[in-house]
């Protein structure tokens, strides 16, 4: 596919349209990307904003915060960790007990280079966080977004999963199988979290061929003055540096957070797309681009996932 190089023009003031009526779900909203976003779609009255986070008392202060510069803003606090199934699944439930519609679903938080360990249920850990918990999250709040396609005039539920240009980086057949249920030492930090990339790119692909009523993408924010890299540990010089230069070079959080934005509310998101900012598509890797492995990935994530769930209702 040809790359759409021509960026879109952004403004979240002015681009973003009313949101009343609509709810929206974003998780990791207590610093950078997730943060702003919430703020941004607070200032465009929507019904209700729900950030879900790990850190509940974070939650709470940002919560708080968003309030105070929008106020009237109504945002639910959400506990969810995402490297725990039982979690996820304990989010998701009292989400759906107290909603009865989702229009946008923003799949925000992520991990980048933590040093090798695994989830709760065995996952490479930031295959685990990036992409299984996120995926889990997705498929038992589909019902509800299902509802809100099918019962609210006019609806337009958008599914946007922050991935990442890193993606690319890994070599062509990168990604690698038998090494999501192991610590995946032999990738090193930044092969691991590349694969999870990738496997947001992916499954967005599958998303949208098995969910065409929905818009689903997957966007790459930039270079950004984030908390992302707080937890890396590996290539210790790399880190340090980053950190030495981030606020001088990256974009702020302000704009890094224009392309997830846009793909949120924007009337040309093309679902199952890759998108750099802001709206530039078609340069995803050629993995990214395989329909094939996107099959693939999905098949073996609904496996897990359904193997979860059998063993939770018993």
């Amino acid at each position: 596919m040809p790359s759409n190089c021509s960026a879109a023009t952004f403004n979240p003031e002015t681009d973003i349209p009313p949101l009343d009526g609509k709810v929206i779900f974003v998780t990791g909203g207590t610093h950078g990307l997730g943060k702003q976003s919430v703020l941004e779609f607070a200032r465009h009255n929507p019904r209700e904003i729900w950030l879900a986070a790990r850190n509940v008392v974070q939650a709470r202060i940002v919560a708080n915060e968003i309030i105070q510069t929008v106020p009237g803003a109504t945002i639910h606090v959400l506990e969810l960790d995402l490297t725990s199934f039982s979690s996820v699944e304990k989010a998701a439930k009292t989400f759906l007990s107290a909603c009865d519609r989702l229009d946008i679903l923003m799949l925000n938080a992520g991990i980048m280079a933590v040093p090798p360990g695994t989830t709760n249920e065995g996952y490479e850990i930031q295959f685990g966080t990036n992409h299984m918990g996120h995926a889990l999250l997705s498929k038992l709040l589909l019902p509800i977004l299902d509802k809100t396609i099918n019962t609210a005039p006019g609806a337009d539920v958008r599914i946007v999963s922050v991935s990442s240009k890193g993606h690319r980086y890994l070599p062509r057949g990168g990604f690698r199988f038998d090494s999501l249920t192991t610590t995946g030492d032999d990738l090193g930090a930044y092969g691991r979290y590349y694969q999870s990339k990738l496997a947001n790119v992916l499954w967005v692909k599958q998303m949208a061929e098995l969910y065409p009523q929905f818009r689903v993408a997957a966007v790459h924010p930039g270079v950004v003055q984030t908390q992302l890299m707080d937890g890396a540990t590996a290539s210790p010089t790399v880190v340090q540096v980053f950190a030495k230069v981030a606020y001088r070079l990256f974009k702020p959080v302000q704009k890094g957070v224009w392309n997830q934005l846009w793909a949120s509310v924007a009337r040309d998101v093309r679902s199952g797309e890759y998108y750099e900012p802001v709206g530039v598509r078609g340069r995803a890797s050629d993995d990214g681009k395989d329909r094939k492995l996107a099959q693939e990935l999905w098949e073996w994530t609904e496996h897990e996932l359904n193997r979860y769930l059998a063993m939770s209702v018993k």
